[in-house]
């Protein structure tokens, strides 16, 4: 497979220390501690790993450029505890957000930072070769960008490419569906086809369960729903720290439930869809309608999942975030009984296409599997 001309993509990043679950675990919190690091003493606390184990592990990560020594730690009793950090420039990911009309690609650090990013317009409609021409371009330019950056601090290489999108798709396969308004895509494995143009390997999920994976991975551990609406309308569901994805990656359909029969006709074929009627108000300019509208499938989700709070995503939340977290905050606050679920914007600049390149990266520590490389 060749990799991407002219794009100074460089080779993928070899990190054979990270196959194991143990290493894992010591890197997850490394990444957690910041740039204050953490003793090899603490990590063994909470790790349940011996000392030995503990140094034994962090001795290899060291050697493959993962983590570093970050000074001396008073300790309580006894010579101050070395403490150990993270190298953020050991490794990077791409993420990509095929939205229905625009693109948007980061280049991310091992740490979760992001290190370029660019937006272009685009068309999800174009045909299969046009859009994949235009991700493996899009790919190349955002590395390109951040170049200067990686050499700088040492220059990592790739460890791959995360790609999220309206579903419906099959994660595992990385093969698209009916995805909503663009039917042609069945069936056609968008995943494989990038990983063969790019020389990388790559990773394909919804945009709402990447952004709800990125999000995860700096909160809590709690239960959440993320409301993404932009040009569609979708969810993606954390129960108990875990992104859920459902057997056939069908869980957070959020925009297609029903709410009102024989309601206006929704571009997947029902009638009275929560997107429709929430992409309605939006096009007639009534955002207190719509924020209403989406409030009461928030209410839906609290008391179907009994989840710990709401966040909301997408263009047209970011342009309106105030009205949209006091209508859908209300809503949710009138079906609550009693319990107070908070209601608020989701953090990040771009949380699918972040999201997107923590499809990569959270493996290596552990977390968010369940997607597949291609």
């Amino acid at each position: 497979m060749g990799g991407v001309a002219g794009a100074h993509v460089g080779p993928g990043a070899n990190l054979p220390v990270l196959r194991g679950h143990n290493a894992a675990l010591v890197l997850d919190l490394l990444r957690t501690a910041g740039a204050g690091g953490i003793s090899r003493l603490e990590l063994a606390e909470r790790t349940g790993l011996t000392p030995q184990a503990v140094s034994k592990i962090t001795a290899r990560l060291r050697t493959e450029g993962l983590a570093v020594e970050a000074g001396r730690r008073a300790s309580t009793g006894g010579k101050p505890r070395t403490v150990l950090r993270l190298v953020p420039s050991a490794a990077y990911a791409v993420g990509l957000h095929l939205d229905r009309d625009e693109l948007t690609a980061v280049l991310v650090d091992l740490a979760g930072a992001v290190v370029a990013a660019r937006t272009v317009p685009f068309d999800l409609g174009a045909g299969a070769a046009e859009v994949v021409e235009t991700a493996v371009v899009q790919v190349g330019r955002v590395v390109g960008e951040g170049v200067g950056v990686r050499e700088a601090a040492g220059g990592g290489g790739l460890l791959g490419v995360g790609v999220a999108m309206p579903g419906p798709l099959d994660h595992r396969t990385g093969v698209l569906q009916r995805v909503t308004g663009f039917p042609a895509w069945d069936g056609y494995p968008l995943r494989d086809a990038l990983a063969e143009r790019l020389g990388l390997p790559v990773v394909l999920d919804k945009d709402t369960n990447a952004a709800a994976l990125g999000l995860a991975l700096r909160g809590p551990g709690d239960s959440f729903a993320y409301l993404h609406l932009g040009t569609g309308l979708g969810a993606g569901l954390v129960l108990g720290g875990a992104l859920h994805r459902g057997v056939r990656t069908g869980a957070g359909e959020f925009g297609h439930q029903v709410i009102q029969l024989d309601g206006p006709l929704c571009d997947c074929g029902n009638r009275g869809c929560i997107e429709a009627l929430c992409l309605a108000a939006v096009a007639r300019g009534d955002r207190a309608e719509a924020a209403r509208v989406l409030g009461a499938g928030a209410a839906n989700l609290v008391e179907l999942l009994d989840i710990d709070r709401v966040l909301l995503g997408g263009r047209t939340i970011a342009a309106h975030e105030e009205c949209f977290v006091r209508g859908v905050g209300a809503a949710v606050a009138e079906r609550g009984r009693g319990a107070v679920i908070p209601v608020r914007g989701a953090e990040g600049a771009y949380p699918v296409a972040e999201g997107a390149a923590q499809l990569v990266l959270a493996p290596v520590f552990g977390r968010g599997r369940g997607a597949e490389l291609g």
